[in-house]
């Protein structure tokens, strides 16, 4: 088989990297590069970017790829996306954004929420009419206040002037599927996370029942399309300013949530996989009917694999607390250096030398920490229960606590939560003894074991698993251009290369840490609320 080159772009939720993948039977990672971008978390729990720094950081990295791999722009076969998902990005007919892109962390929509689903007769604390209906159209409802359509109506509510300029409605990965093509589309798994989206059968399309319900504007929501279709090629200025040729296809992509589970070879029935990025996840891969778990904030959503839906738990702040252990604890007094080199805020640095840093620092701490307990909740909490007031906290320290606790426990602190999320899972479907690992956190080995031992299942890993969502992008590009069958081939294309098992010695200390770790929330539950209210 010839070579046959991809570009993909991993926009996530500080940067986008940028990846050239050579498929030639299997898919290998030929070069990359990465650029930052900032992200603004308001007091009022607002949380935004400027969709054009996106745009910069893919022009800028595709530019670098290009030069170090001494790949030329015509062997470029395709490009796609896997980006962060649940963002509001609200442009004009000229594809410029009205106002600050709205990131899936946003949480000032508590009003709109309250309006749009918490009144009247209720189950399970939300309008049972609204509940009901929501469940049948869509297979979901909106129940979090960091959903999209409630970003969508605050800016209704709080900036009229930039809400009558709106043209459409995009996500992330749509804003720059527009840059690079002209076209305003969205994904079928970005329109399913609208919670406007029509699941009944021979339906493809937003539900005009579910806009007239919460007041959407139907003419704001773009076309929609497959993960694997082909939206168009490059225009000549998109091209101009990525250093490709012009008319240089591009496919739909997914968000994170639909193409991570790919490209970590989790696709088939019956298979989790557990992201841990700035964010973190635990999804199972179910039968396409609805699985919804208003109690823990579950639901089976819409992949980019249409046979399959994925039953979907989600942490806001996994990795994210990490990197503020880097700029608050470890860069502090312990002073970060590698090969003499101080460690920057770089994509790289935060996802894999950084864990390298906190392997070596706190590879010794005994599990639990030495009774410490850290809390991953930095900005408000969706599962297994929704609390935008809840916020991290260490516990049980002591005079004789060190530092190295404190780190070790943060670590201990997402892998417990991680339990959580998997537990609330088994109350509907049945989850397997082995799952699989994606993210920057699986390159930490530390890490990788204290999942093991405190979910008590076997942890696999693959090869650089920081990447898995621009590979779950490759691996569409290549069934958009009919390189690949389908989507069930990267269970094919991604072998496993390590496997941690639990260790039983752990297993006291973990069942009575994951206990205590739950009460901490319900314990502060109502102090958390009369202080960040």
């Amino acid at each position: 088989m010839s070579e046959t080159f991809f570009l993909t772009y991993d926009v996530g939720t500080t940067a986008v990297k940028t990846c050239l993948f050579r498929y030639d039977a299997i898919m290998r990672l030929a070069e990359a590069a990465s650029r930052d971008y900032p992200l603004r978390v308001l007091e009022n729990g607002g949380a935004e970017q400027n969709p054009e720094d996106w745009w910069r950081a893919m022009c800028e990295s595709t530019k670098q790829v290009l030069e170090k791999s001494g790949i030329a722009p015509e062997k470029i076969s395709g490009i796609s996306f896997c980006s962060q998902m649940q963002g509001v990005v609200l442009v004009d007919r000229e594809g410029r954004a009205v106002r600050p892109a709205m990131s899936y962390m946003d949480q000032r929509a508590e009003r709109e929420l309250k309006e749009g689903l918490k009144f009247g007769l209720q189950v399970a604390g939300y309008n049972a009419s609204r509940l009901l209906r929501s469940v049948f159209i869509t297979n979901a409802v909106a129940a979090s206040v960091k959903d999209p359509v409630w970003k969508y109506k605050w800016v209704e509510h709080n900036e009229p002037e930039a809400f009558s300029k709106i043209f459409k409605w995009l996500d992330v990965k749509e804003f720059l599927i527009q840059k690079c093509t002209g076209r305003f589309v969205m994904t079928t798994d970005s329109a399913f996370s609208t919670m406007l989206y029509d699941m009944r059968p021979g339906r493809n399309c937003f539900s005009r029942e579910m806009c007239s319900m919460f007041g959407v504007k139907m003419e704001h929501l773009p076309e929609i399309v497959r993960s694997t279709d082909n939206v168009g090629g490059l225009t000549e200025c998109a091209a101009q300013s990525l250093g490709l040729l012009k008319g240089t296809p591009v496919f739909g992509g997914g968000g994170d949530a639909s193409l991570i589970g790919v490209g970590a070879g989790s696709v088939k029935e019956g298979s989790t996989h557990i992201y841990c990025g700035t964010s973190g996840w635990v999804s199972t891969v179910v039968p396409p009917k609805a699985v919804v778990d208003l109690n823990s904030m579950i639901a089976s959503i819409v992949g980019a694999d249409p046979r399959h839906y994925n039953y979907f738990a989600e942490l806001d702040t996994a990795g994210k607390c990490l990197e503020w252990v880097k700029d608050h604890l470890a860069l502090d007094e312990i002073d970060i250096y590698l090969e003499k080199k101080q460690v920057n805020d770089s994509y790289e640095t935060v996802h894999t030398s950084l864990y390298d840093y906190m392997t070596h620092a706190v590879e010794n701490v005994p599990p639990g920490s030495h009774g410490v307990f850290f809390t991953p909740w930095l900005h408000g909490n969706r599962c297994p229960f929704e609390d935008p007031h809840v916020r991290g906290m260490f516990f049980n320290i002591g005079i004789e606590t060190g530092k190295t606790d404190l780190i070790h426990s943060v670590l201990e602190g997402v892998c417990y939560h991680l339990r959580w999320m998997l537990e609330a899972q088994e109350k509907k479907i049945r989850v397997k003894d082995t799952v699989r690992f994606v993210g920057g956190g699986a390159l930490s080995s530390l890490t990788c074991q204290i999942l093991a031992d405190i979910l008590n299942r076997n942890v696999e890993t693959v090869a650089h698993p920081q990447n898995a969502g621009a590979v779950g992008a490759a691996i569409v590009v290549a069934v958009g251009l009919g390189v690949l069958d389908d989507l069930e081939k990267a269970a094919e294309c991604i072998p496993v290369v390590r496997t941690y098992r639990p260790d039983p010695a752990s297993r006291t200390v973990y069942d009575n840490g994951f206990r205590i770790f739950r009460q901490l929330y319900y314990s502060n539950k109502s102090n958390f609320k009369s202080v960040n209210a």
